[in-house]
């Protein structure tokens, strides 16, 4: 039977071990990657809610805990294992614009482009597929680039012929941050590893690199929504027989 994402393991005491803080300190040993401690999902008699106290959490179990997050972030395995075994519901964050930037893209234009990356055989980061905020459908997915590519995305699309804002096609950096796997995000959904973090994928791409497969891709899946099917068309009307 396969695991809950972020079911707790049997450590060799006998006590139960987080994947989220295996995971966690996983991310800062192999990857050096910097993590926070985020928000949970409080679950008991009542439905499920953000541990942060706040009705209706727009980010449930998934967004930072204090405001200083940025500066707390921290890749050193024995900070990270102590924050994960005080709590270990807490979800997975990390920062951008340190060792990454991300290119935020709906799930289907992302799927697209990841084929047309693997024919080009361009080289690729990891790839994080995340659900869309409460109220809305599908997942999303982030592509792991280089540090800078919030400032460059939009030159980059004028060069492509693309006027910033007509893509569904998103620059995130500098003081935002994502939720890493295993994290629950909302009630009923997880962050997964579309393209998991490799020895392959180690070193990662610039933004420029996948920009024209990514754009392409969210173009022709912006065609494919704003287009009618023939079946849902009126069809004209013929002439009574007699």
């Amino acid at each position: 039977m396969e695991e809950t994402p972020g079911a707790p393991q049997q450590g060799s005491d006998g006590k139960p071990i987080s994947q989220l803080l295996i995971e966690a300190v996983r991310y800062a040993e192999e990857r050096h990657w910097e993590v926070v401690p985020g928000a949970h999902l409080v679950e008991d008699d009542g439905p499920a809610r953000c541990s942060c106290g706040t009705p209706n959490c727009p980010l449930p179990g998934a967004h930072p805990t204090t405001q200083d997050w940025r500066r707390r972030a921290s890749a050193a395995p024995g900070t990270v294992r102590r924050w994960w075994s005080e709590t270990p519901q807490a979800s997975i964050l990390l920062p951008l614009g340190r060792t990454f930037d991300v290119l935020d893209v709906p799930e289907q234009a992302g799927c697209l482009a990841l084929a047309r990356m693997e024919r080009m055989q361009l080289q690729l980061g990891p790839v994080v597929s995340v659900p869309v905020a409460p109220g809305q459908r599908g997942r999303r997915l982030l592509f792991l680039v280089l540090p800078g590519a919030l400032a460059k995305l939009p030159e980059m699309l004028r060069k492509l012929g693309w006027t910033p804002g007509r893509l569904d096609l998103v620059g995130r950096g500098e003081g935002e941050w994502i939720v890493a796997p295993p994290s629950r995000i909302g009630h009923y959904s997880f962050a997964q590893w579309a393209l998991p973090p490799s020895e392959r994928n180690r070193w990662l791409p610039d933004a420029a690199e996948l920009i024209n497969p990514l754009a392409y891709a969210c173009g022709r899946d912006a065609q494919s929504t704003r287009r009618i099917p023939a079946a849902a068309k009126p069809q004209p009307q013929s002439a009574p027989t007699r």
